[in-house]
């Protein structure tokens, strides 16, 4: 199923197919959407991100990630909402590195203009 001559595509297939058989499992559809940011299709990957957060809210890396596909795609108010949702999750489930990194990247944003 994995291995190394995989294709960026094929890889994102295969953690299409795990999405579908388990779709609420949260490493599978950060995989695919991880994979979609890859190969470059950031709308889709800002999608698969979106939906992990309303199926688990509370599962901390999405948040970061998002933002920055966010950003990426012209979106900075949407990443701030993206970093802001990631700090209160942080904050929940008491990980200060990831609120940290959050922080860091909400400051940049709002750096830049964002707010």
């Amino acid at each position: 199923m994995y291995g190394p001559f995989m294709t960026p595509e094929q890889l994102v297939d295969t953690f299409r197919k795990m999405v579908e058989q388990r779709p609420d499992e949260p490493f599978a559809r950060y995989s695919l959407a991880m994979g979609l940011r890859t190969v470059g299709r950031g709308e889709e990957a800002a999608s698969q991100f979106e939906e992990l957060c309303r199926r688990k809210p509370d599962y901390v890396p999405t948040y970061l990630m998002l933002g920055q596909v966010l950003e990426g795609l012209g979106r900075a108010a949407q990443a701030a909402e993206a970093y802001e949702r990631g700090i209160a999750a942080a904050s929940r489930a008491n990980d200060q590195h990831a609120r940290s990194e959050l922080e860091q990247a909400l400051g940049v944003l709002r750096a830049q203009g964002a707010r």
